[in-house]
């Protein structure tokens, strides 16, 4: 940009993108022959599009997802069982506005964790915070937290983020301080914000993973009270895939 002054105007108010493309923008308007109303919406749709792209941008990496898939990155034709609207829609985040919950449950590889990530992921690109956690590493971490002190911290920060994803609940048993420290998140959510569960056992089942039926019933009597339930059966994607993989030329990543 040859023009100082408009530079530093630019740079004033922060308008970045504008500042970086101005010459490109400009020209376009003169070869175009653009009124300056419409030169004008242009540059501050350019702005606020580059805005959101790099919002959307530091939600996804804030997040911490194991991969970056989408929901139109779901191969449906591998697993006709996945119901197809039902995702849709839920990727279209009315479930946030209203403070409800989604479990996902399925045997492993058949699109759990993807699903969850797709969902995650369409949110952080309207500017929604979310919180993408492991179960296991999540307990060990807030367990550790107890021990030195920090537990209300940490609450208090997970207060602030609409949509918290838990995945793969099945993979650990909790003891009874785990077991209560996982309700107290569940109770400090419940009504309030977003919850996304992804699972191996049914919800008869979950006693699996707490230390008895008394305590999976209370927990899952929050969950469920406003919650989504996707049950999805089929083969493993991860299993039985590689074939229908290499045919279409594509790669992904099941859970």
């Amino acid at each position: 940009m040859q023009d100082l002054e408009l530079e530093g105007l630019l740079r004033q108010l922060k308008l970045s993108d504008i500042r970086e493309n101005c010459d490109d923008l400009v020209s376009e308007a003169i070869d175009t022959n653009e009124g300056y109303r419409d030169f004008l919406k242009r540059i501050f749709r350019y702005e606020l599009e580059g805005r959101e792209r790099r919002l959307s941008d530091k939600l996804i990496k804030a997040a911490g997802f194991d991969y970056c898939k989408t929901l139109d990155e779901i191969e449906y034709s591998f697993n006709p069982n996945l119901n197809h609207q039902k995702i849709k829609e839920l990727g279209t985040l009315g479930f946030i506005r209203r403070n409800e919950n989604i479990i996902i449950i399925g045997p492993p590889g058949v699109g759990k964790t993807m699903i969850a990530t797709g969902i995650g992921m369409n949110a952080c690109k309207q500017g929604i915070r979310v919180k993408f956690w492991n179960a296991k590493e999540m307990m060990d971490e807030l367990y550790t937290a107890v021990k030195t002190g920090t537990l209300m911290e940490i609450m208090e920060k997970l207060d602030k983020i609409p949509l918290l994803i838990i995945d793969e609940l099945s993979y650990l048993k909790m003891d009874k301080e785990k077991e209560s420290i996982f309700f107290q998140l569940i109770r400090r959510r419940y009504e309030r914000h977003s919850l996304i569960i992804t699972t191996n056992l049914p919800l008869g089942q979950w006693d699996e993973v707490f230390t008895g039926q008394i305590a999976a019933t209370a927990i899952l009597d929050r969950l469920i009270h406003h919650c989504h339930v996707l049950n999805i059966t089929g083969d493993s994607f991860r299993v039985k895939g590689n074939d229908f993989i290499a045919n279409k030329g594509m790669e992904a990543h099941y859970e």
